[in-house]
């Protein structure tokens, strides 16, 4: 079964109309809602939609920040409506972005002895600490070296080949995960390189039929901890997430930071004896 098999498809192809009528759809819009919105007529609205009217590059960019299009499909509707794209992909190994990458590192770093990591919009681990790779190692030991090329958050733990094998609940986790990563493409704007991944994460052996759908629990706990296992040690951790404000840059505005932390005694007496070596 297909995770993206139900998203659509093609919009990065779609005329400018055809993307502002999907976006309008995406936020929950109607036609007169997006010009309560954004100021613009419902007519001229529903002319943009159609193809009967053609919109300015100021008009494309005010539509697209009333419906909260992020800035790579903002890119994607200036391009469609016969503009040049605004917003840049930088990299944080770029000049320009030198004083952002300090800042984050310095997060990483005040995150000792508990993992923290930095990860795209399809979960590639950009930035880890020395707290991550300590985790990663003790969980895969020998292992550990399997993990080729860039890691890939979902990928290292939902493959039977990463941390899987370690994760006690690893159904429950695997579901959440999943699911989260879906709504979260679909939300933020469905492509190619996005169906793929979801189509590649439903590929795995074993994995939730049921993804759809929710899983009431009679015992639902306030978070649900990630319960790692391995050489009789017992480790539980929940996680928090946090994005760079106010980005004015397609690679900063998909960035998320994801630090992990003990949720009892044992684990957090786990990662200090770890930090010790």
């Amino acid at each position: 079964m297909s995770i993206a098999a139900d998203l659509p498809s093609g919009a990065e192809r779609a005329p400018f109309g055809l993307l502002l009528r999907d976006w309008r759809r995406r936020r929950g819009a109607s036609q007169l809602e997006l010009s309560l919105r954004s100021g613009v007529s419902q007519r001229h609205v529903s002319f943009l939609e159609s193809g009967r009217a053609r919109p300015s590059r100021e008009m494309v960019m005010h539509l697209a920040t009333s419906l909260d299009v992020p800035l790579r499909h903002q890119n994607q509707l200036l391009l469609a409506a016969g503009f040049a794209p605004v917003y840049r992909q930088g990299n944080l190994e770029a000049p320009e972005l030198t004083d952002v990458r300090k800042a984050i590192e310095l997060i990483l770093n005040h995150q000792e002895p508990y993992p923290a990591i930095v990860i795209d919009r399809l979960f590639n681990v950009v930035l880890g600490n020395g707290a991550t790779s300590r985790l990663i190692g003790f969980l895969m030991g020998a292992n550990a070296g399997a993990v080729a090329g860039p890691v890939n958050l979902m990928r290292v733990t939902l493959s039977p080949h990463g941390l899987r094998p370690y994760i006690v609940n690893w159904p429950e986790v695997a579901h959440y995960l999943v699911t989260r990563t879906a709504a979260e493409l679909a939300l933020n704007g469905l492509d190619a390189d996005a169906k793929a991944f979801l189509d590649e994460l439903s590929s795995y052996p074993d994995m939730p039929a049921s993804w759809r759908d929710a899983r009431p629990d009679d015992t639902v706990l306030p978070i649900l901890p990630l319960h790692f296992r391995k050489d009789g040690k017992d480790i539980r951790v929940m996680t928090t997430i946090s994005t760079v404000g106010t980005p004015q840059d397609v690679t900063l505005q998909e960035m998320r930071i994801e630090t992990f932390f003990p949720v009892d005694d044992a684990s957090t007496a786990f990662f200090k004896q770890l930090a010790r070596g």
